[in-house]
């Protein structure tokens, strides 16, 4: 009857829809149909769902390599390696940074000392005190920035370890290109920070050779540096771990 036309017509409707845009076979169909929904809408509507039904397993038959576990597995491991390349990049470039800058700040300070050393006899005790408290403020900026570098170099570490496990995962996936790219960046970022590690420790060196040469002239001077310095040290005490 006329009600059961209308629901006909928005099924073959809503089956056109589907068809056009998965199916454009049933397209067809759906023009056919229409033209004798009156007479033969129930075969029809069989003919169209028994088409889209048949059509369904033959997307995934198509489909099924791509969607294989070893490609989806080669396909993750990828997308890990570019993520944990990605932080070890910014970490290393983190760490290079908070390293030149205490680098920077251990040169100051050796430069500090060397001065000191140099005017020591030259000055009364009130310039010698003056001048000491620069050379603290330069200490305390040279620990400050060596225990960021500090802080930045853990997470270097830990992005490094995480690199060299996709990298491990990436090649026992089969996925050689994402591994062997991954090995490459990983020994890139080691030589970089390596190369920065090394400048940083020459400074160390230097700064305590300064130290040093510092430490055995204001002995020689003793009778010139304030009261608090060294002489209220104890015998055989470091002046150096005297409270700041």
């Amino acid at each position: 009857p006329v009600c059961g036309g209308k629901w006909v017509f928005l099924a073959l409707n809503f089956v056109s829809c589907i068809s056009q845009q998965s199916f454009p076979v049933l397209a067809n169909i759906r023009r056919r149909c229409l033209s004798g929904v009156n007479g033969r809408w129930h075969q029809m509507v069989g003919v169209g769902l028994g088409v889209a039904l048949c059509a369904v397993p033959v997307m995934e038959k198509q489909n099924s390599v791509s969607l294989s576990n070893d490609a989806l597995i080669k396909r993750a491991v990828s997308l890990v390696t570019d993520s944990t390349s990605t932080l070890l990049s910014q970490t290393t470039y983190a760490l290079i940074e908070a390293l030149t800058e205490y680098t920077k700040a251990v040169y100051t300070l050796v430069s500090l000392y060397k001065q000191y050393a140099s005017l020591l006899g030259k000055m009364n005790s009130e310039e010698v005190d003056a001048v000491w408290q620069v050379v603290i403020g330069a200490r305390v900026d040279v620990t400050t920035k060596q225990q960021e570098y500090l802080r930045l170099e853990s997470s270097w570490m830990t992005a490094l370890r995480l690199s060299e496990m996709a990298a491990e995962a990436a090649y026992q996936s089969g996925a050689d290109q994402a591994s062997v790219t991954a090995r490459s960046h990983i020994q890139l970022v080691k030589s970089q920070v390596q190369e920065v590690r090394q400048l940083s420790q020459k400074a160390e060196t230097k700064l305590a050779e300064a130290q040093t040469e510092e430490l055995i002239k204001a002995q020689g001077e003793e009778s010139s540096l304030p009261q608090g310095i060294l002489g209220s040290t104890e015998a055989g005490e470091d002046p150096y771990l005297r409270e700041d």
